[in-house]
């Protein structure tokens, strides 16, 4: 992230992240593992507590799915609850499972991190699970073989399905457009904030 003006700080430590500006909830694999190491480490409430703070948190593939409130994935898990939504199977009548390649964001509602990114934009998917979500979340959807949420976000809380280190330009200035919001949380902090 250091092109965008910040540190990254790979971490599972729980008070590393709670003294960062902003925390990527990364993720690959499956929901109810991803849970158990999150439960196994402590940060569960480290991540409720980022999020309470107001500080940024944004989850990035699995990391988005983990932001909702269930997942059928793994015989059935509760999520993290941050927003409000449930993640489903990809059925075999979308086409072939995982989505995998590049496909396009429509935009529905403003939205700070895809500040810059233009509506039709190509971001790089690979998922077997989609989240199915209110209105007041969805940001931006993508088409296979009917829509999904591509980008969620409501107050500090943010997802997105794709993923943006490999989805060329239009994916690193949504980086750098978090790194901004991370900014304007902690302005006392100079060049370099850091990021968990």
């Amino acid at each position: 992230m250091l092109h965008a003006g910040a540190r990254a700080l790979v971490t599972g430590e729980p008070a590393s992240i709670a003294a960062a500006d902003g925390v990527v909830l990364p993720g690959v694999g499956a929901f109810g593992a991803a849970l158990d190491a999150l439960d196994n480490h402590g940060l569960r409430t480290t991540l409720l507590d980022v999020a309470a703070s107001g500080r940024p948190l944004l989850g990035v593939c699995l990391g988005h799915q983990l932001l909702f409130d269930w997942s059928e994935e793994s015989g059935g898990r509760v999520g993290l609850g941050l927003l409000p939504g449930r993640v489903v199977r990809l059925g075999p009548e979308r086409g072939k499972v995982p989505h995998m390649g590049w496909n396009r964001l429509t935009m529905v509602a403003p939205s700070r991190l895809l500040s810059d990114v233009a509506d039709g934009a190509y971001v790089y998917f690979v998922h077997s699970y989609v989240a199915v979500v209110a209105d007041e979340v969805m940001v931006a959807q993508a088409d296979y073989g009917g829509h999904f949420a591509a980008v969620v976000e409501r107050d500090n809380v943010a997802g997105m399905q794709f993923h943006p280190e490999k989805s060329g330009a239009d994916g690193l200035r949504i980086y750098a457009n978090f790194v901004s919001l991370c900014a304007a949380q902690s302005p006392s902090r100079g060049p370099g904030r850091r990021l968990g």
